[in-house]
């Protein structure tokens, strides 16, 4: 099976069946509604779900209310979430799930740790620089003109996946959450 997939196989006569409860569907499920359901389907965007005691209804949990370290549940798995919106133009439940809602966000605790050097372990190498994540669920960038020129280069030293470095906090940006980093001044 791959892993996205659109709900149910005839999802043409499901989306007619939705759109016409779909005042039922809205008055049963207000916002604020906790619902239990099963996911029905994967998409790059979220996934969908079919939702207890409401069988004409289509739930879509997106993937922006998600926090960046979990994944999205695999279709059969059993979910609970809230209500959270109403898309009338394609009659679809918006819906935040329990545990994206209830996990914690450590992001903001860095914003008092500006200057600090901390570990962390290299996640990914890319052009403009390197991410290392330095908490659990937290990441964050070296620029590559952050980089000193003993991690920077093709060397046995060189920043690569999996290698614990040193890191200095250099900014946090709670808006767009992201962190800044760098690896100058930090012993290697």
């Amino acid at each position: 099976m791959s892993e996205y997939s659109w709900p149910w196989e005839n999802y043409q006569d499901r989306a007619a069946t939705a759109r016409a409860a779909w005042t039922e569907t809205v008055r049963a499920l207000p916002i604020g509604t906790r619902i239990t359901g099963e996911v029905v389907g994967r998409q790059p965007f979220g996934v969908f779900l079919a939702i207890d005691g409401q069988p004409e209804a289509l739930g879509l949990a997106r993937v922006t209310a998600m926090p960046r370290c979990l994944g999205l549940p695999a279709v059969g798995q059993r979910v609970t979430g809230e209500v959270v919106w109403h898309a009338d133009h394609n009659h679809q439940v918006g819906v935040t799930l329990a545990t994206w809602a209830h996990h914690e966000d450590l992001l903001p605790a860095f914003a008092d740790r500006i200057g600090q050097v901390v570990n962390g372990r290299v996640t990914k190498t890319v052009p403009i620089g390197t991410f290392v994540r330095i908490a659990h669920c937290v990441e964050g960038l070296i620029l590559r003109a952050e980089l000193p020129d003993a991690l920077a280069g093709d060397t046995e030293q060189s920043v690569h996946e999996g290698r614990e470095i040193s890191v200095r906090i250099l900014a946090v940006d709670l808006e767009r959450r992201r962190i800044s980093l760098s690896a100058k001044a930090c012993s290697y």
